[in-house]
């Protein structure tokens, strides 16, 4: 399944993408809030400005993504592996969970689940 396919799905009600593999794939700007992709292949993929609000992102590979200005708020983080992923301008307020690995990745003017905001660059060696 490619983004295209992904997105028609997702706007014919469809939520359940575990496991799916979008690797590089170009999801910038889209609304995916709820959609499970738990164990999903996101590996160096543009979700710049996506909404993934309330998303369960579980155990998926974010590595080297694109994430400046997304939305996780409420989404479910736990052991998704974000290692040297842009996370700038973020909003993670009352994510669920914790990243698992997370070397190298980028934080600026992010929001943390506890509301707490990264105003400075900050790279995480975790």
């Amino acid at each position: 399944m490619d983004a295209e396919e992904l997105l028609k799905r997702y706007a014919a009600g469809e939520r359940d993408f575990s496991g799916i593999n979008l690797e590089e794939a170009d999801l910038s700007g889209t609304n995916l809030s709820g959609a499970n992709l738990s164990r999903a292949n996101l590996l160096a993929a543009n979700l710049s400005e996506a909404n993934l609000s309330g998303a369960n992102l579980s155990y998926a590979k974010l590595s080297l993504a694109k994430l400046t200005g997304a939305n996780f708020e409420g989404a479910n983080v736990t052991s998704a592996s974000i290692v040297g992923a842009s996370l700038e301008n973020a909003n993670l307020k009352g994510a669920i969970g914790n990243f698992g690995h997370t070397h190298g990745a980028l934080f600026q003017n992010t929001i943390l689940s506890n509301g707490e905001i990264i105003v400075d660059l900050e790279i995480i060696e975790g």
